[in-house]
């Protein structure tokens, strides 16, 4: 079924799972993506830059999501990442997104909280998640680029979601975005805090430079929703890099594209197994 996020992550966190976020960077890796949550028995979020989103058109991902959660008999939440602009979220929430993540983290706190409330007040009165950051995230993502991330304070968070109803929160822990060839050291002090503390599911940010080995453990303190998108663009391109490099100029698409497609559904599918935190 078609999903919003506070369904599956209210789920998750009773079964003690987290569910996967993964970014497409184009439409034709969804259906991939969906049919392997399908296959792993997992939920899904297929999530979406403001750029994909508005480079795709927001409406044809809905039909597609949507399309795809009733004939795979599969939950599927569609979840707008990263917005900064109250525009955009509203025109996905108009198109039919099921999630929206307001991010406010760059700005002053106050602010933040204020933009945040506005954006829960409209979401939820159209039966709209909203994630919410606090702390920020290191790296480049979309070409927006954030030099030093900032590890969440726990007052701060505690603060937060004492104003703003979110059904997530994105926290700052040691992740950064774009970050594929080397791991990150989590600051699990911090996680552990942040799951005592705060009552609300937990999203991180930057999955792809995160040890899978750190996975169960993120999973048992909290972390319930786990965005991955830079290691699914990077095995896209590379096969497509390669496929593109051997064929004739005059071969179907489809034979290079379908597997780049798999190359994504192979590294979705083996990211819910640990997800599912078995």
């Amino acid at each position: 079924m078609y999903k919003t996020l506070k369904e599956v992550l209210t789920e998750a966190t009773k079964q003690n799972y987290t569910v996967g976020a993964f970014n497409a960077h184009n439409l034709e890796m969804v259906p991939g993506m969906i049919r392997a949550a399908k296959e792993k028995g997992s939920p899904i979020i297929i999530q979406t830059s403001v750029a994909t989103a508005r480079y795709v058109g927001m409406r044809n991902f809905v039909s597609v999501c949507k399309g795809m959660a009733e004939s795979e008999c599969v939950d599927v939440v569609l979840h707008l990442d990263h917005a900064r602009d109250l525009n955009d979220i509203e025109d996905a929430i108009e198109a039919g997104y099921s999630s929206v993540m307001f991010d406010g983290s760059l700005m002053p706190f106050k602010e933040n909280i204020a933009k945040t409330k506005r954006v829960v007040d409209y979401a939820h009165k159209r039966g709209v998640s909203v994630e919410g950051e606090i702390g920020t995230i290191g790296g480049t993502e979309e070409g927006v680029t954030v030099a030093e991330g900032q590890y969440t304070k726990v007052e701060d968070a505690r603060k937060f979601i004492e104003e703003c109803d979110v059904d997530a929160l994105a926290v700052g822990i040691g992740t950064h975005h774009g970050q594929f060839k080397s791991k990150t050291e989590l600051n699990f002090p911090l996680v552990e805090e942040l799951h005592k503390e705060i009552d609300k599911p937990l999203v991180v940010h930057g999955g792809t430079g995160v040890k899978e080995e750190d996975y169960h453990r993120l999973t048992n303190n909290g972390i319930r929703k786990f965005n991955v998108g830079t290691e699914l663009l990077v095995a896209w391109t590379r096969k497509a890099q390669e496929m593109f490099a051997q064929t004739e100029v005059n071969t179907s698409l489809r034979n290079n594209i379908v597997p780049c497609n798999d190359a994504v559904s192979e590294i979705v599918a083996h990211k819910i197994e640990l997800f599912m935190n078995k």
